[in-house]
């Protein structure tokens, strides 16, 4: 179903360190995002995507 959507990333601190996509009404579907971490220093970080009602957060390292 169509939702409003928020992508955010967080560092290990739990430190908002982007926003990709800010409460943006999106159909369902495929979708890529495409982001420049060239500010961000390696490591580990969190993604958090909200979809309505719905959270899923999950962690991801960045490696350069």
């Amino acid at each position: 179903e169509s939702a409003n959507i928020d992508l955010r990333i967080f560092d290990a601190l739990g430190r908002e360190v982007a926003i990709l996509i800010n409460n943006e009404f999106m159909s369902p579907g495929k979708y890529n995002v495409k982001y420049d971490a060239s500010n961000l220093a390696s490591g580990n970080y969190i993604y958090r995507i909200t979809a309505g009602t719905n959270t899923v957060s999950r962690k991801m390292q960045l490696l350069k």
